[in-house]
């Protein structure tokens, strides 16, 4: 969700054979350039009511590809959640590291725990919204049930500039649908601490254009890949055909952990991100910054 910009100089090397790198992890990493035929090998089979194929052509499936689109106003494009120090430090070099960095976040990062609130985020967003206007209380107890949740999610975020960045990008997208005609149920105020972060907003778009869960799953982890690697083209630098070979062999993981995340409790799962954790916690003492997180 973030826009394309101008590789920087020299980026075109990294477009050929990329050299094996060091896994920021631990432990040596193999080349990540998985071509068409090897993804489709990779991916696993869809049945006709998979999340894709469930949404019919027309205007819900391009709903969603409005959601993830680099032209959504949220201001994504300026965050790097971490990527800058690990550039700068040495840790990600070239499109190997960037490609292992990303599978580990997708199998054990904290953005697990923010897809797998999403389908239940979406029922608390539904029943507040058909219960706002009543007298019963309900839609307060709702309310404060994602109140309550949205909470926890932000506090899996250590460093305090990815929390601002998950509440700027989640008043943004909540402001956006308001204006769009699909304001917060009862006139619920939009900025933070009264409105909602990233994940929460996510999952309000998501009810409010009519995306199913699992696909609203895919969606986010993509977006987040995405948003990645679009960094990554400016920092490390990639080319940006590296970064779309990344990106197309990453699908059959992003699938998979879509499909597992879309049934899971984020309560039940733990986060693993610790070196995330720490580059994003180190950013704000960088001395030269491109980025806000």
């Amino acid at each position: 969700m973030v826009s394309e910009s101008t590789p920087a100089q020299g980026a075109s090397r990294s477009d050929r054979a990329t050299p094996t790198g060091e896994d920021p992890h631990g432990g040596a990493v193999g080349e990540c350039r998985t071509t068409h035929a090897e993804a489709d090998r990779e991916a696993p089979a869809r049945p006709a009511t998979d999340r894709t194929d469930g949404l019919a052509a027309g205007p819900t499936r391009l709903r969603l590809y409005q959601l993830v689109s680099p032209a959504l106003p949220v201001g994504a494009f300026s965050y790097s959640e971490g990527l800058e120090v690990l550039v700068q430090s040495g840790r990600l070099g070239n499109a190997a590291a960037v490609g292992s960095w990303l599978e580990s976040e997708l199998q054990r990062g904290a953005l697990r725990l923010e897809a797998a609130a999403l389908p239940s985020l979406m029922a608390l967003l539904r029943e507040w919204q058909e219960r706002a206007g009543h007298d019963d209380g309900a839609a307060e107890t709702a309310r404060q049930r994602l109140v309550e949740r949205d909470g926890w999610l932000l506090a899996q975020r250590e460093a305090a500039e990815v929390r601002a960045q998950q509440r700027q990008m989640g008043g943004s997208l909540l402001q956006l649908l308001a204006d769009l005609g699909w304001p917060l149920p009862g006139a619920a105020a939009l900025a933070w601490p009264s409105g909602f972060a990233w994940p929460t907003a996510f999952a309000w778009a998501g009810t409010c254009l009519a995306v199913p869960a699992e696909a609203l799953v895919e969606a986010y982890l993509y977006g987040w890949v995405s948003n990645q690697l679009s960094a990554a083209v400016r920092l490390v630098p990639l080319g940006p055909t590296e970064a779309q070979r990344l990106q197309l062999g990453l699908g059959p993981l992003i699938a998979a952990q879509a499909a597992e995340l879309a049934t899971s409790d984020p309560e039940t799962l733990w986060n693993g991100g610790v070196g995330s954790g720490l580059a994003q916690l180190g950013h704000s003492g960088l001395y030269s910054r491109l980025f806000r997180s």
